[in-house]
Formats: structure tokens, sequence, C-alpha cells
């Protein structure tokens, strides 16, 4: 089986050293770059299983090259940990919106970050169990085994996480869910965010759904639901 391949974007050279030789000693293929340019070449170039991108780099902040990575097919699917100093929810909450899957403050144990990586990357291999691979409601249809969306027959490109959020809610039309059932379905029960997160990645989705966002309803004081044809 070939190993997982793990970029580090980090400027910190001692931090940098030790994220990757702990990686490499966990199994997995290392590459890193020491600015968000560079970061976003690598990335391009060696279309990495997972990214671990810190948020004040030089020549380009971790922010923007997220945002790129998102805005680009071949590396739109990567699953990306934001590292950085900063513990406010605001920062956090700005990490999720431009595509981030897990957002780790430092100092952190880097014991703890290898675990949350195998989380995240089995996560991504699982295969789905669910049998129906389509489903078409209110002009939006999903298509699980070519992981694509379209509105009105026209190709919407949603992240991951959109796609998981959106999966969760038409296949249950009419059913509330609370905020952290869809953290759970959409990020995965391991993973610890805000909920306020989810607010974020449904404005996300409602926006690139267009006019079909009102098939998205707020359900006040609990979370969200598709609405029922």
């Amino acid at each position: 089986m070939p190993k997982s391949k793990i970029l580090v974007v980090e400027d910190d050279r001692a931090l940098s050293e030790v994220l990757i030789y702990n990686l490499e000693k966990a199994g997995f293929d290392v590459f890193k770059a020491m600015d968000g340019r560079d970061g976003l070449n690598q990335a391009q170039l060696r279309l990495p299983d997972l990214i671990l991108l810190d948020v004040m780099l030089p020549v380009m902040d971790g922010m923007e090259v997220c945002r790129r990575l998102r805005a680009q097919p071949e590396t739109a699917t990567a699953t990306i940990i934001m590292l950085t100093a900063k513990s406010e929810e605001s920062d956090q909450l700005v990490g999720f919106s431009v595509g981030a899957d897990d957002y780790v403050t430092k100092p952190f144990s880097v014991r703890v970050l290898l675990e949350r990586i195998k989380a995240l990357l089995r996560r991504k291999s699982r295969p789905i169990e669910e049998d129906a691979d389509t489903v078409a409601r209110l002009g939006i249809a999903l298509d699980r085994r070519r992981y694509r969306v379209t509105v009105d027959a026209g190709l919407v490109d949603l992240t991951k996480t959109e796609f998981r959020l959106l999966d969760t809610l038409i296949r249950q039309p009419g059913r509330a869910f609370d905020r952290s059932e869809l953290i759970d379905s959409a990020l995965g029960e391991d993973t610890l965010v805000l909920e306020r997160t989810i607010d974020v990645h449904i404005r996300a989705l409602r926006k690139k759904i267009g006019e079909k966002s009102d098939a998205i309803e707020t359900v006040r004081g609990v979370g969200y639901r598709f609405r029922e044809e």
C-alpha cells in the first residue's frame, strides 16, 4: 500500500523538523515548504493527501494558500489542517470559511496531532456504505460516486465539508438537524470544533447553490433542515 503524502508548510524551522521527523517515523511520505508561495507550488506538484498549513507565513499567508488550494480542482479535495498561534474564535471561523478541515492551536502535542491526522485520513479513505449513490430534490442533484453536485444541471464546486453537509440534509428532507449532529456527519465524531463553525459552512453552501439556497432552512434554536417538496 502506498504511503499517504503529507506536505508541511511551516516557516519555523525547528517545528518543521520536529513535525517531519515524527511524520516520517509514523510511516508517512513527507514534503516541506517554508513559505506560502512555495507551499502552494509544492501542493500543486506533489498532490499531497494532507497539508499541515501554518497561518502566519512569509510571502503568502496560510489563509490565502488555503483559499487558492480549494479553488483548484487538483488540490480541492486535499485534507488541510491549519496551524496557528491564534486561538480566538473569529480566527477559527475564518480558517474554516476558506476551506480548512481542522484547526490546531500552538503549542500542541505532536502525538495528539498525529492521531488527528490519522483520523482524518481514515475518514477520507472510508468507503461509502449507504446504498443510494445519487439523490435529487428541488433542482439539486448530488452524486456520491462522482463526488459531484449540480443545481438545475449546472455543476457546483463544493468543498468536502460542504458536500457532506448537503449530503446529510438532502437525504432526509424535513428533518431538523442540530449543529452537533451536522458536525458529526460533516466533520467527524472525533473532531473538536465550535458549533458556530457549521453556520459558516452553511452560509458558504447557500451562496454556492444560489437561487436554490432557500432549500436549506434555518430551524431557529436548533439548526438546519432541507425543505420538503
